[in-house]
C-alpha cells in the first residue's frame, strides 16, 4: 500500500535568517530550534528519506514550516518565495519518486502572488500553502481573490497553514501565564487552531466559494476544530446571506488531513461530518513524528480496504494531480 504524506516541512537557512532579522520575530520560530528540528527541516536529501523509510511513507510533499515568507516585506518576500520554491523544486527533481511539493507564496506582495503561483505551477509544485493573513491583512481581503480564481484554474490546491495569532489577540487571549505557557497556548495548545479555522469561516462567509466552486482547501489536525462545531457554524450561513450551509462549504471544498494527530476518535468524529474521500494522510513531519507501527495501528481503524487506500495514497493523487 502506497503512503503519501502531504504536510512535511522544510526550511532554507537564508529564510530563517531573515524572519530572524525582524523587528519583532515571530516567536514561534523556537520550535524550529529544538532538538534537532533545525537539521531535520534543512534536509532534503538522505536523512529526510531515512526517516520516511523508517515510517513507510513512500513519497512526502514538502511544505515550507510556518510563517513561510508571510510577516517579511515585499521585497523580501518575493525574492525569498521564489528561492524557496526553486530550492523545493530541484529536490523533487533529485528525488522524483519519494518528493514533491507545495509552493509558498509573497502574500505580503500581493500583486506578485499570482505570478509566483503560475510560475511554481510550470516548475511542477502540485499545490501552495499559505496561512490565514500577511501582517494584518486577512486571508479572504478582496486583494488575494485574483490568486483564489487562479488557484481553483490552475487546479493548485490552497493547504490553509496555522500561524500564531496577532500581539493584539494574544494580548487579549493569550498571555499572563507565564512566558512558555503563554506561547504553548497562543501556538500548538490552542491558538494556532483557533486562528485557521477562524480564517477558514471567513473565507466561506466571504463567498470565496460561489465565486470559486472548483477551489479546494486543505485543514490540517483533523479541520482545525471546526469540524468539531459545525452545527453552530451552520447557523453563520443565514446570516452572511450564504446559498449553502457551511457543513455543505466544508463537504465539497475542503479537504482534511490528520497531521501526525493519530487518533482513532478524531477519525470517527471527521468520518461522521465528511466522507472518506476527503481525508489524507500526513506527520507534519517534524513536529510530529509518529512511528511506522504506530502509523499501522491507525490505518487498522479504516474499515475496508478501499478506505485505507484513499486515505493513504488515492485521495492525495487525485487532488494534486500527482504521477507516481
Amino acid at each position: 500500500m502506497t503512503l503519501i504524506a502531504i504536510e512535511e516541512h522544510w526550511i532554507t537557512p537564508d529564510l530563517t535568517s531573515a524572519l530572524k532579522a525582524l523587528p519583532r520575530p515571530d516567536e514561534s520560530l523556537a520550535f524550529n530550534e529544538m532538538g534537532d528540528h533545525r537539521q531535520r527541516l534543512e534536509d532534503l536529501g538522505e536523512g529526510r528519506i531515512a526517516t520516511m523509510d523508517a515510517q513507510g511513507i513512500d513519497v512526502s510533499i514538502l511544505a515550507l514550516t510556518p510563517p513561510g515568507t508571510h510577516p517579511l516585506s515585499p521585497g523580501q518576500a518575493r525574492r525569498l518565495s521564489s528561492a524557496a520554491n526553486d530550492t523545493a523544486v530541484a529536490a523533487c527533481e533529485k528525488h522524483p519518486t519519494r518528493f514533491r511539493a507545495l509552493s509558498t507564496l509573497p502574500m505580503s506582495s500581493p500583486e506578485h502572488v499570482v505570478d509566483e503561483l503560475v510560475r511554481a505551477k510550470e516548475m511542477g509544485h502540485v499545490g501552495t500553502m499559505v496561512y490565514g493573513r500577511s501582517g494584518d491583512r486577512f486571508l479572504d481581503d478582496p486583494v488575494y481573490d485574483e490568486f483564489f480564481a487562479a488557484a481553483a484554474e490552475l487546479r493548485q490546491p490552497v493547504f490553509l497553514h496555522p500561524q500564531i495569532p496577532t500581539d493584539a489577540v494574544r494580548d487579549a487571549s493569550y498571555r499572563g501565564l507565564g512566558e512558555l505557557t503563554d506561547l504553548a497556548l497562543a501556538t500548538f495548545g490552542w491558538g494556532w487552531h483557533l486562528d485557521t479555522a477562524t480564517a477558514a469561516l471567513r473565507l466561506i462567509l466571504r463567498g470565496t466559494f460561489d465565486r470559486h466552486p472548483d477551489l479546494q482547501i486543505v485543514l490540517g489536525h483533523w479541520g482545525e476544530m471546526l469540524l468539531f462545531w459545525l452545527d453552530r457554524a451552520d447557523s453563520l450561513a443565514r446570516a452572511a446571506g450564504l446559498p449553502r450551509t457551511v457543513s455543505d462549504y466544508v463537504r465539497t471544498n475542503f479537504h482534511i488531513t490528520a497531521s501526525g494527530m493519530l487518533n482513532p476518535a478524531l477519525l470517527t468524529h471527521t468520518l461522521s461530518v465528511t466522507t472518506v474521500d476527503r481525508l489524507i494522510f500526513s506527520t507534519d513531519y517534524p513536529f510530529q513524528h509518529p512511528t511506522r507501527d504506530e502509523i499501522d495501528s491507525f490505518l487498522g481503524h479504516l474499515t475496508t480496504d478501499e478506505d485505507r487506500r484513499k486515505f493513504t495514497s488515492a485521495n492525495a493523487t487525485a487532488l494534486f494531480g500527482l504521477d507516481l
